[in-house]
C-alpha cells in the first residue's frame, strides 16, 4: 500500500504546483513517505506510471492516432460525443484547454518525476539505469507533442520549479540520459527497461532530432542517421530477434513468449499490472460482435485502400479468436459473422457490414455500422472478454527499427535506395504482401502506415516526411473530415492553460494565444 500511496503523490506532482501552502505539505508528505520506500518500490512505481498515459485510448494514443489519417472517433448520434474531444483531434481544432492533451501532459511528467525519485534512494546500478530509460520516454513523448519539456533535476526542494528544455536541447538531453544508461541495463526481457529499448529509443530521438529543430523544416544530419543505422544493426544483429511469420502474434496475449519482434512492451499480467489494454479492440467492436465493444473508432476508406488484397496486416483469421466467435483481425470491413457463419446484425436492424463511408457527426439509420473497423490486438479470451487482458502492448519492435534503418539509409542518398528496398521487402514478404519495385520517401511512409498502423506513431512519422498537416482524402460518399490544410502550429500541441497557470517556466506555444 505505501508504494500506491507514493504514487498517488508522485501523480499530484505532474503539474507544478505555486500554492506555498500546498507545497509544504507535499513536502513533508513526500519526506515522510519516503522514509519507508526503498529505490525498488520506487521504480515499480515508476512503472506502473506509464499505464494510463501510454496504455488509455484517450492519452498518447489518441493523440498520434486521432490526428492523423488511421483514426477517428465519429460522434454516432447521442454516442461518443464527449463534448466534442475526439472530433476535435481530427479535425486538428483543438486548444489549451483539451482535457486529454492536459492529463496526457501531466501524467507524463508523473511519469518523468516518479522515475527521477528512484535517483534519490540509493539503487543499484541496474535500477538507476532502468529509471533513466523511463525518465527518457516519458521526456520524449512530452517534447514530441508538445516541445516544452519542465525537466526536475532538484528533487529535494520540490517547490523549485524545474527547468524548461526544449528543441534539440531536450533531445540531446534523452541523448545523454540513454547512454549513460546503456552499460548498465540488462539483455532482459521486453517488459523491463532493457539494452535494445534504450538504442530503439534513442533511434526514434536521432532520427527525429532535426525535426525538433524545425518541425515545419526538418532536416536530416547525415551524422544523426549514421546513428540510426548503427542503432539498428546492433539490434537487427541480436538472434534473439526474428520477424514473426504470424503479423498477429505480436499483439496477442501470449504476445511476450509467441512475438520474436518485442522489444520493449507495458507489462499486462492479471494480478501483477496493467492498463487499459482492452481498448484496442472494446473501442472499436459493435455491441452485437464478441467480445461486444463500444462502437466508436474506425479508420478511413483512403488507408485500408493503401494495403494489396493478400497482405495479412490488412486482416486475417486469428485461431483463438475467429474460431471461438467468428471475429477476423486486423481491418474490419463489409459483413460481419459469428463463428457458425451467420451474418450479424446491428441494434437497428441493418446487415451488420462495416461501411467505407464515415464522418465525424453520423446520423441516420446506419451510424452504427459507418466505418472500417481496426482489431490489431486478439482479444483475450481467456482472462474474460470484459475483465483484464494480458496482451502486452508493444512500444518497439524489431519491424519498426527495420523500417527506421530503411529511412535513415534513404535519407542519406538515392545511393542506398537498394539496400533500403530490400529491408521493406523482406518485411512485405513476410507479411504476404508482393515485393516493391523501387523505393522512395513516400512509398515508405505508406509502408510504416501498414505496418505500424494503430501502434501510437502515425502523428510523429506524418510530420517527419512534411505530410502532418495535409487534408485528408475523402472517400466517395464520404463526408471529408478535414479538407484544408492546418496552420503550422499544429505540428505541436497547445500547452495546457493548467500547466500555465502554475508554473511561469513555460509560454504557449506559437498559435494558440
Amino acid at each position: 500500500m505505501k508504494y500506491i500511496k507514493f504514487l498517488t503523490i508522485i501523480l499530484a506532482l505532474g503539474v507544478a504546483y505555486s500554492c506555498t501552502k500546498l507545497d509544504e505539505e507535499l513536502r513533508d508528505s513526500v519526506s515522510n513517505e519516503s522514509s519507508t520506500v526503498t529505490a525498488a518500490g520506487l521504480l515499480q512505481s515508476a512503472y506502473e506510471s506509464m499505464n494510463t498515459p501510454l496504455q488509455d485510448q484517450s492519452r498518447v494514443w489518441a493523440g498520434m492516432e486521432h490526428t492523423s489519417d488511421e483514426a477517428l472517433g465519429p460522434t454516432r448520434g447521442p454516442d461518443w460525443d464527449d463534448n466534442g474531444v475526439w472530433r476535435v483531434l481530427h479535425a486538428h481544432t483543438w486548444n489549451a484547454d483539451h482535457s486529454f492533451l492536459r492529463d496526457t501532459y501531466r501524467e507524463l511528467l508523473a511519469t518523468q518525476f516518479a522515475a527521477s525519485t528512484v535517483l534519490t534512494k540509493n539503487p543499484t546500478p541496474v535500477q538507476a539505469a532502468e529509471a533513466k530509460f523511463i525518465r527518457a520516454l516519458s521526456t520524449f513523448y512530452v517534447l514530441d507533442m508538445w516541445d516544452q519539456v519542465p525537466y526536475r533535476t532538484d528533487l529535494v526542494d520540490l517547490t523549485k520549479l524545474p527547468i524548461t528544455i526544449k528543441g534539440t536541447e531536450a533531445a540531446d538531453t534523452i541523448i545523454r540520459e540513454l547512454n549513460e544508461a546503456l552499460p548498465n541495463l540488462t539483455e532482459g526481457t521486453a517488459i523491463r527497461a532493457n539494452k535494445d529499448a534504450a538504442r530503439a529509443l534513442l533511434m526514434k530521438v536521432y532520427l527525429n532530432r532535426g525535426v525538433y529543430a524545425d518541425r515545419a523544416n526538418p532536416t536530416f544530419a547525415a551524422a544523426d542517421m549514421d546513428q540510426v543505422i548503427a542503432l539498428a544493426d546492433q539490434i537487427i544483429n541480436n538472434a534473439k530477434y526474428a520477424l514473426n511469420a504470424n503479423f498477429y502474434n505480436n499483439f496477442s496475449a501470449n504476445n511476450l513468449t509467441v512475438s520474436r519482434e518485442m522489444i520493449y512492451a507495458l507489462e499486462n499480467t492479471v494480478g501483477v499490472r496493467g492498463g487499459n489494454n482492452r481498448f484496442f479492440w472494446f473501442c472499436t467492436l459493435h455491441y452485437n460482435q464478441r467480445p461486444s465493444g463500444w462502437n466508436g473508432f474506425a479508420t478511413l476508406a483512403d488507408f485500408y485502400d493503401k494495403f494489396e488484397a493478400a497482405d495479412t496486416r490488412r486482416g486475417a483469421a486469428f485461431t483463438g479468436v475467429t474460431n471461438v466467435t467468428g471475429l477476423r483481425v486486423g481491418l474490419l470491413e463489409g459483413q460481419q459473422y459469428d463463428q457458425t457463419g451467420a451474418e450479424l446484425n446491428d441494434r437497428k436492424g441493418n446487415k451488420l457490414a462495416f461501411t467505407r463511408k464515415v464522418a465525424l457527426q453520423e446520423t441516420g439509420n446506419d451510424l452504427e455500422i459507418t466505418g472500417i473497423r481496426v482489431v490489431k490486438y486478439p482479444p483475450d479470451f481467456a482472462q474474460g472478454i470484459d475483465g483484464n487482458a494480458e496482451n502486452e502492448v508493444v512500444i518497439f519492435r524489431l519491424a519498426d527499427v527495420m523500417l527506421m534503418k530503411a529511412e535513415a539509409l534513404l535519407r542519406k542518398g538515392a545511393a542506398n535506395e537498394p539496400a533500403a528496398r530490400a529491408i521493406v521487402n523482406q518485411i512485405r514478404a513476410t507479411r504476404g504482401a508482393s515485393d516493391l519495385a523501387t523505393l522512395d520517401l513516400t512509398s515508405l511512409l505508406q509502408e510504416r502506415g501498414r505496418e505500424m498502423y494503430w501502434e501510437g506513431w502515425r502523428r510523429n512519422d506524418l510530420i517527419r516526411f512534411g505530410k502532418f498537416l495535409d487534408p485528408l482524402p475523402a472517400a466517395p460518399g464520404t463526408t471529408s473530415t478535414r479538407t484544408t490544410k492546418s496552420g503550422n502550429e499544429r505540428l505541436l500541441f497547445a500547452i495546457p492553460n493548467q500547466q500555465l497557470a502554475v508554473n511561469p517556466n513555460l509560454t504557449q506555444n506559437p498559435g494558440y494565444n
